[in-house]
């Protein structure tokens, strides 16, 4: 498989997120720039990641809209009737419901 042009960078890192100085420059750049083009943030955030990296990132932790509590009871309970109504599919459930990441359900 050929990556695409736009990741052939032997600059790019990969691994653990440095939490205080990386995390800072996604929301910052998607605050005035939004979340259409994920390369674009990367690159003009200065961040040496790949996109989709940045994405999931955005997705899974920094959104602002993003609950990072626990599970209410009556949360707990609904997830365990739309798991019996429509099976293990968590982003359906989170998409409906919550405003969680699809990692916080499946996880």
């Amino acid at each position: 498989m050929v990556r695409p042009p736009c990741c052939t960078g032997l600059n790019v890192k990969k691994g653990l997120w440095n939490n205080e100085k990386e995390d800072a420059k996604i929301p910052a750049y998607v605050s005035k720039h939004g979340t259409r083009n994920w390369t674009e943030v990367s690159k003009k955030a200065g961040l040496k990641r790949y996109g989709k990296s940045c994405r999931l990132r955005w997705t899974n932790h920094l959104r602002p809209d993003l609950k990072h509590e626990s599970f209410t009871p009556e949360e707990e309970e609904l997830i365990i009737r739309l798991h019996a109504a429509i099976g293990s599919r968590p982003n359906h459930h989170n998409s409906a419901i919550f405003s969680a990441g699809g990692d916080a359900i499946s996880g």
